[in-house]
């Protein structure tokens, strides 16, 4: 996917989504692909797709199909909708989600027309909640010595992240719409003000971080004013607090205020995608990753490091696969001989070549086989 390519088979879209991971053929309609597939299975500790419908079940990769080779096996599904119901055989994407779920009712200005987020949060949220469950799945089989199937939908993590504002609906029968400048709907100040050369976001979320703002601001005076004593006062008189914050954060830049509020008072400035990738203390936390370019090792290739630190150190990262290319390698640590994959390769099982199209060998599952580390 573009428009930033990297090659005829790779993107910058690719490699954002795909770094650190090793890729293998299989053909899984064929009965010697199925016969190697559950090889693999046997050596695994989970099995994950992204197939909707009955496709993982036709393929064999749900427990039912896999626990006689691996009981412990975990199957994990990520779907649209679910595995079941009404929906189980629909497409669905992330910027459906947000819209069925809500989120463009709540996302934007007042009198706008309504808006997503600017990322596929839902996708990438989605992804994590797979990864946790699976985690945990494995986890509780190694100790039970039995593993089970694992549902995770689109439609569902954007359901459940709807949180405080479907339990105000819920009980309440408070519907949340969007509010001026993105401010909280419970709290304030939370939203953005303006200063003399543009925006400030102020996110006082606790009680003890609005006389520290007054203090910074030289207006000591609000401190004692009833009208903003407390979170219920403040909201109460929001609009008149959003007018005097104006007026005193105008007289100075962004810049000048993060200085002085120093971390005393949590706020942010308004960055765009350079500005924020140019912070400094995104250097200072050693949050871009570089190495060879895929397509021209010669050139260096950038990305975002690994968000999770274990021991102080992001794990660094490595170029996304071509399609097929750690497949002889992992055949081969499987015990395959080079005969025996070269017999597979004519049958068209599997395909050794990194430019091997995708189009042949669409219907793939991924076999987590790494150790899990963080758990020992």
């Amino acid at each position: 996917m573009g428009p930033y390519f990297l090659g005829p088979d790779d993107s910058e879209f690719f490699q954002s989504f795909n770094a650190n991971k090793h890729s293998m053929t299989i053909d899984l309609q064929k009965d010697e692909g199925q016969q190697l597939f559950h090889e693999l299975v046997k050596t695994a500790d989970a099995v994950s797709n992204n197939l909707r419908g009955d496709v993982p079940e036709k393929l064999g990769l749900d427990y039912n199909s896999l626990k006689s080779v691996n009981p412990k096996i975990v199957c994990a599904h990520l779907t649209a909708y679910g595995r079941t119901g009404s929906r189980s055989n629909w497409p669905g994407f992330d910027y459906l989600m947000q819209a069925e779920a809500g989120w463009f009712s709540v996302t934007g200005e007042p009198g706008t027309p309504p808006a997503r987020f600017g990322l596929s949060v839902v996708d990438m949220m989605t992804g994590l909640a797979m990864a946790f469950g699976l985690v945990s799945a494995v986890v509780a089989a190694r100790s039970s010595g039995t593993g089970r199937d694992m549902d995770v939908s689109l439609f569902d993590l954007a359901l459940h992240n709807t949180n405080y504002l479907a339990t105000w609906y819920l009980n309440e029968g408070v519907v949340t719409e969007r509010l001026q400048r993105s401010a909280h709907p419970s709290l304030t100040p939370c939203q953005l003000y303006k200063t003399a050369n543009g925006w400030i976001f102020i996110m006082c979320n606790k009680e003890k971080f609005w006389p520290i703002l007054c203090q910074k601001l030289n207006r000591h005076d609000w401190v004692n004013d009833a009208r903003f004593k407390l979170f219920k006062d403040r909201l109460q008189h929001r609009d008149t607090l959003q007018e005097m914050l104006d007026n005193e954060l105008s007289k100075k830049s962004t810049e000048d205020w993060l200085n002085i509020f120093a971390g005393s008072v949590p706020a942010s400035p308004i960055n765009n995608i350079q500005e924020a990738m140019e912070n400094p203390f995104v250097k200072e936390r050693g949050a871009i990753h570089e190495f060879a370019n895929p397509s021209k090792p010669n050139e260096t290739f950038r990305m975002v490091a690994h968000p999770i630190r274990s021991g102080g150190d992001a794990p660094l990262r490595k170029p996304a696969p071509k399609l097929g290319a750690d497949t002889e390698r992992l055949l081969d640590e499987l015990g395959l001989s080079k005969t025996r994959i070269k017999e597979l390769q004519d049958l068209e099982i599997i395909e050794l070549s990194p430019n091997f199209s995708a189009t042949a060998f669409s219907l793939r599952a991924c076999v987590t086989t790494t150790p899990l580390q963080w758990l020992k």
